[in-house]
């Protein structure tokens, strides 16, 4: 067959699938080759031999108790893990004894090692399949490691790095090969996953230590920034990408943008400032000067999200909370006031209502006696009736789970029921001149 007309990576192909068919009769009419076939298959067998009998023994020695925690009890149960990959490994060790023979006596061994790099493969498969538990280190060995492995087992693996080394991609000043986009898709991958678990792991232990939450979420994010920050310089390095190049790219950038990212700088730094002083902090609910009000439920770089008692989320940018009169009704320490306003008739005896609905608001459990204790006022002298007001202090707010003045007035209700006091209903009087409508 003529190869010239054909396209490069076909006529590739089929050079490729000429070598082999040429190594498998070679293979097929070797005496030598068929004995290193035999040791292949009796080292497999005594494998299997070999792993039925001490499989469930390790198992047993290495199994702890359910109940036991301990660093070894977890050390023991991660070794328990990878027990499948047993079979393939005594394999492998079996079969380099038998290549040491076949190599002595025929001074070759290639089905030997093509054995060997098929048992390598094997244990690639078992190891993602069986013991890869973490769905994206799973779905990175399943198309990653197991064509790794296929191609090594088939002796292409270096043809194929060769292949990726030499195809070059040239991006202004700065060029690189193929296999580092390779390497750099697989190392990224890899590190940004363990960025990942290992900030979750520094959030959780943060979060269970007992310091300010403002300056706990700033630790928080400091670590999360260092890890990335490290995991991105590292993975710069391994695809081989010249830093400096990098910094005089993004210098020019930075020129750029810079008069256009200047109020997201401004709020990422006024988000620090917030998150250092602790003025306002996740759980806090506060109120700006522009009328956005809520509860702090996430503080990020740039802005705040609050949520409102009917379900809404705000997001607020951070420079706000430095730049504006804000109110923080939830401030560590602080408690709330408010008030609660009712009316009595004019037949009332006045000078008995503060004692009265002071001691029935006194008995609602939230209501503080420090700083001040209830306090009931006259306020004034309505149309209809007395007016009062009686201010209460309370650690909370009025809206959401809370209804603490309507509490208050069911109390007052009742109390003044129980003592025959009166509400006033609206009074009104009509004087008609001339007489009654109809009268001679």
């Amino acid at each position: 067959m003529d190869t010239d007309t054909l396209p490069p990576f076909v006529a590739q192909a089929l050079d490729y699938l000429a070598q082999g068919w040429d190594i498998a009769q070679g293979w097929l009419l070797s005496p030598a080759a068929w004995s290193q076939f035999a040791i292949l298959v009796v080292a497999y067998g005594l494998a299997v031999v070999v792993s039925r009998m001490a499989v469930p023994r390790i198992a047993k020695v290495l199994t702890p108790p359910a109940d036991n925690q301990s660093a070894l009890a977890t050390a023991r149960r991660f070794v328990l893990q990878f027990l499948p990959l047993l079979l393939p490994l005594i394999a492998f060790v079996l079969t380099g004894v038998g290549e040491q023979a076949t190599r002595s006596i025929f001074g070759s061994g290639e089905v030997i090692a093509f054995g060997k790099r098929v048992f390598i493969f094997i244990a690639a498969r078992i190891f993602v399949r069986d013991i890869l538990k973490v769905p994206f280190l799973k779905l990175l060995g399943k198309y990653i490691l197991i064509p790794v492995a296929a191609l090594y087992a088939v002796g292409l693996l270096d043809n194929a790095t060769l292949f990726l080394e030499d195809t070059r991609v040239q991006i202004g000043n700065i060029g690189f090969s193929l296999m580092a986009i390779v390497r750099g898709v697989i190392a990224g991958s890899i590190l940004f996953w363990l960025g990942g678990w290992s900030n979750q792991q520094s959030a959780d232990y943060i979060e269970q230590q007992e310091i300010r939450p403002s300056l706990r979420t700033l630790l928080i994010k400091a670590v999360e920034f260092l890890i990335f920050g490290a995991a991105f310089l590292l993975l710069m390095n391994i695809m081989g990408i010249n830093l400096s190049a990098l910094a005089v790219l993004g210098g020019a950038i930075g020129v750029g943008l810079g008069f256009g990212l200047q109020k997201i700088a401004s709020n990422f730094i006024s988000g620090v400032i917030l998150l250092l002083e602790g003025q306002a902090t996740v759980g806090d609910y506060v109120e700006l000067d522009g009328g956005e009000q809520g509860k702090i439920v996430k503080m990020m770089a740039r802005a705040a999200i609050l949520e409102t008692f009917d379900g809404r989320w705000v997001v607020v940018p951070n420079e706000d909370f430095i730049t504006t009169r804000v109110i923080n009704y939830s401030d560590s320490g602080s408690a709330n006031r408010f008030e609660a306003p009712f009316s009595v008739t004019y037949e009332t005896d006045i000078n008995r209502v503060p004692d009265i609905v002071e001691r029935a608001v006194a008995t609602h459990k939230d209501v503080l006696s420090e700083p001040f204790p209830p306090d009931c006022e006259l306020r004034g002298f309505g149309e209809s009736g007395v007016d009062f007001a009686c201010e209460f202090w309370v650690n909370g707010l009025d809206d959401g789970e809370h209804k603490y003045t309507s509490d208050i007035l069911f109390l007052i209700w009742n109390a003044l029921k129980d003592e025959g006091i009166e509400m006033p209903y609206p009074r009104r009087v009509i004087e008609i001149k001339g007489g009654m409508p109809g009268q001679d």
